[in-house]
């Protein structure tokens, strides 16, 4: 997913709990559904950005090598700037871009 074009916010936003856990009907489940989501997007971002930094990566151990580079000071200055996991996930909660399930009200048993 491209998390560079998200409608998220940089900044923390309130939320009416009520209307967030109405979808739900319970706001533990809903907290559950963005912590999972927020966990899976973090993951994604930190995997992209290790990928790009592995690009200027340097394997030798001598210090008077390390220099500073312009690019990869740049590509991890705007994963910085990019809105945090958690209102990502939030946002595509509230744009119900979200699916999820529950198994036990689906009346499904559960393998455990």
């Amino acid at each position: 997913m491209d998390y560079k074009k998200t409608k998220a916010a940089n900044n923390t936003v309130s939320r009416n709990v009520q209307q967030l856990s109405a979808d739900t009907g319970n706001i533990y489940e809903t907290v559950m559904i963005l912590a999972k989501r927020s966990n899976q997007i973090s993951s994604e971002l930190k995997e992209e950005l290790n990928q790009k930094l592995q690009e200027f990566a340097s394997y030798t151990d001598n210090l008077e090598e390390i220099f500073e580079n312009r690019e990869q000071i740049e590509i991890s200055k705007f994963y910085e700037r990019l809105p945090k996991p958690s209102l990502i996930a939030s946002q595509e909660f509230v744009e119900n871009r979200i699916y999820h399930r529950n198994p036990s009200k689906d009346g499904r048993k559960s393998n455990f």
